[in-house]
């Protein structure tokens, strides 16, 4: 399953997450395997019932979902598309740290720490 972020795309990606992925594959350099992407996971557990999980991963299952957007890449598994969908993936820069996060209008709670939530 591939989208762009051209079209109507039940996840997308901010710009800032774009670039941001862009940047860790240049600093990355000759190290980072050619079509590594940033992995977006949903796993049950976490202070509210369900937590994301972000990796980089160099192999895309079939049943993946690809979205790109400006050069990077993101997928997401068959299991985690019905928690993330209508949901984007950010990258957000704030006084206390910066990272990736899931703005999800299915979640009814978050914890405090950004990376758990319930439904």
């Amino acid at each position: 399953m591939t989208m762009t972020a051209t079209e109507t795309a039940p996840i997308t990606m901010s710009a800032s997450a774009a670039r941001q992925i862009n940047a860790i594959m240049a600093k990355q350099g000759a190290d980072a395997p050619a079509g590594r992407m940033l992995r977006v996971a949903v796993d049950g557990g976490g202070c509210s019932g369900f937590s994301y999980r972000f990796e980089f991963a160099d192999t895309r299952n079939d049943d993946d979902l690809l979205i790109e957007r400006d050069g990077a890449k993101i997928v997401i598994d068959e299991m985690s598309l019905e928690f993330l969908a209508g949901s984007e993936i950010d990258y957000s820069r704030e006084i206390i740290g910066a990272a990736f996060k899931i703005n999800n209008p299915n979640a009814t709670a978050n914890c405090g720490c950004g990376t758990s939530f319930s439904i």
